[in-house]
């Protein structure tokens, strides 16, 4: 691996593209820690270290949140905007046809989630703001009525452009750097965030629930990443034939390939997609504390009993979204690489199965069959950290492993992506 790393860096154009990575990555940390102006630091760490919910925002936010910075609501609105895209793109015939034109549909399509996390940002951003100030850490500094009218329209506007802003960073990064740029942006915030972890478990608590703590940190970390890098390892392999054609008194084809189904397609994207979804109900209950109405507030109270991190009912409920998740990533995205079709078109076949239709039903039957392997696997990794924490009792680890699971999801990602880059040069990848 390190003989792998010194290649990378003597090719200029891989090098160029880890430098420009680790630059974003630095400017972003920079941005991090640009506070709003009249933040109440000690009460917004007590309101962190108290709810869950902000702690999983604070999470997608790239640990934005901590300071309540200029980019304090992170990618979270175009997380969502990508989820409300991927839902609506099935169903809208504009979309569908979009989604099939190649490049040029997807920009398209990338083009519209740009214009759906704007009004996305400022909902949240309202309902930041407003939670904020509910909980002490704006108390002082007064939003929308209509004395500070200007001000609250000015934080507003500070909050979509730091997320916008982001958003651009990770864009960069995917045209010009390595990995995925909005996974990068994350993936950055919470490597910042991790040292800040490990030390509330060795320093947090009595002697024997720091020992505790780490142990099971530590343990549940190396299963985390052992299951995840075999999730992304485990594929079937589907034998395809090329028919031999003669074209002007030569043969061509005849050779034989296969199609490499993965277990889990989707990568780290059900699990992103599903911790959006199960934050949005507390964030909603968080918002209606307040309301002046009782059946309202009682209403918000059972809401956030109920969608409470540290109940059976939200695990369970995780877990299903992120199997259901998983099924849906993983065959929107098969039916838009049309393999029966490529594979009709360029003249081979899967032996023992008809061209055309056959081959799509025998195909989508497989994927079905391997990806509900993939599928359980990756629930039941993104609630290991429920169950370690009910047989030790250290309630960090919540968080602490859903945050492992994007990371090493990642970077797992981004060294398949060097690797490839190596080995189109003719050198020893990371994993070879």
């Amino acid at each position: 691996m390190l003989e792998a790393a010194i290649n990378a860096f003597k090719i200029a154009d891989l090098r160029r593209k880890i430098l420009f990575t680790l630059m974003i990555l630095v400017i972003f940390r920079f941005i991090a820690t640009i506070p709003i102006p009249g933040v109440n630091r000690e009460a917004l760490r007590q309101l962190l270290e108290q709810n869950q919910l902000l702690g999983m925002l604070n999470l997608f936010s790239g640990s934005t949140l901590t300071n309540f910075s200029i980019a304090a609501m992170g990618v979270y609105p175009y997380i969502t905007a990508s989820i409300i895209m991927q839902l609506l793109t099935p169903i809208i015939p504009k979309l569908d046809e979009l989604s099939k034109e190649g490049q040029q549909g997807r920009q398209k399509i990338t083009q519209y989630q740009h214009y759906l996390t704007v009004p996305l940002a400022l909902l949240q951003g309202y309902g930041q703001c407003i939670l904020m100030q509910q909980q002490g850490v704006l108390a002082n500094f007064g939003l929308f009525n209509g004395d500070t009218a200007l001000r609250s329209i000015s934080i507003l506007a500070t909050l979509v452009a730091g997320t916008m802003l982001l958003v651009w960073m990770g864009s960069l990064i995917t045209e010009n750097g390595i990995g995925n740029g909005i996974s990068i942006i994350i993936f950055g915030g919470i490597v910042a965030s991790l040292p800040g972890t490990v030390g509330n478990l060795l320093f947090g608590g009595s002697t024997t629930d720091n020992v505790i703590g780490t142990a099971a940190f530590l343990a549940l970390g190396l299963l985390t990443i052992v299951g995840i890098v075999m999730l992304n390892e485990g594929q079937r392999r589907i034998p395809v034939h090329h028919a031999k054609r003669v074209r002007r008194g030569r043969m061509y084809g005849g050779s034989s390939t296969h199609i490499p189904l993965k277990v889990n397609s989707a990568g780290m994207i059900p699990l992103i997609f599903a911790v959006s979804i199960m934050v949005f109900p507390g964030l909603v209950s968080n918002f209606l504390t307040g309301s002046e109405r009782p059946w309202l507030r009682d209403l918000a109270a059972d809401m956030a009993r109920f969608f409470d991190a540290n109940t059976l009912q939200y695990q369970v409920i995780f877990f299903l979204m992120v199997v259901a998740f998983t099924y849906f990533y993983t065959m929107v995205v098969f039916q838009q690489q049309s393999i029966a079709e490529n594979l009709q078109r360029q003249g081979a076949f899967i032996p023992g199965i008809r061209p055309g239709p056959n081959t799509n039903r025998y195909l989508t039957g497989v994927l079905t069959r391997i990806t509900l392997v993939g599928a359980l696997s990756l629930g039941t990794i993104a609630v290991l950290p429920y169950i370690a924490a009910q047989i030790t009792g250290v309630q960090t680890l919540l968080l602490g492993s859903t945050s492992l699971l994007i990371v090493v999801g990642v970077a797992v990602d981004t060294m398949r992506q060097l690797e490839s880059q190596l080995m189109m040069r003719n050198y020893e990848g990371f994993i070879n």
